[in-house]
């Protein structure tokens, strides 16, 4: 999906997806939305659909290697923590999905208002969290070769 990036341009410049999720303004979302060719809007919109497939592969991944890790060690505790967040790429992949909903009817109406903008920053950063701790916890304890510590 990165390669599709390049083609994010609106009066030649390039803005991106992170922008669009974390560090642009809602003002600058809305014109963003609001300036697009119709071009640009297909590519967004392909990227967003492309983006579902993504999710499909990779919330139930992190949750896999989540259990993995948990296999390996004893510790009641870290295997509890593991298990939780396994459980809770739901929630991730839920956050995802609504944050393409929130994009897809702003591409067909960028009138965005603060309440709905400040809910779809609640939404980006639960699944930020999520999914990043999730496998910056899981990977480096999957990798260790020690059973049952």
């Amino acid at each position: 999906m990165k390669w599709m990036e390049s083609d994010f341009v609106l009066n030649g410049d390039i803005f991106t997806i992170i922008g669009l999720e974390k560090t642009y303004s809602r003002e600058k979302v809305s014109a963003i939305l609001t300036g697009l060719d119709s071009s640009v809007k297909n590519i967004l919109q392909y990227h967003l659909a492309f983006d579902f497939a993504f999710m499909v592969g990779v919330y139930p991944g992190i949750a896999a290697l989540c259990m993995l890790a948990r296999e390996k060690y004893s510790s009641k505790i870290l295997r509890n923590i593991l298990f939780g967040l396994a459980a809770l790429q739901t929630v991730a992949f839920v956050c995802d999905v609504v944050e393409n909903i929130y994009l897809f009817n702003w591409i067909k109406n960028p009138e965005i208002s603060s309440y709905d903008f400040s809910n779809y920053h609640i939404v980006v950063i639960t699944k930020w969290i999520i999914a990043l701790t999730g496998a910056l916890m899981a990977i480096p304890l999957s990798l260790k070769r020690q059973k049952k510590i």
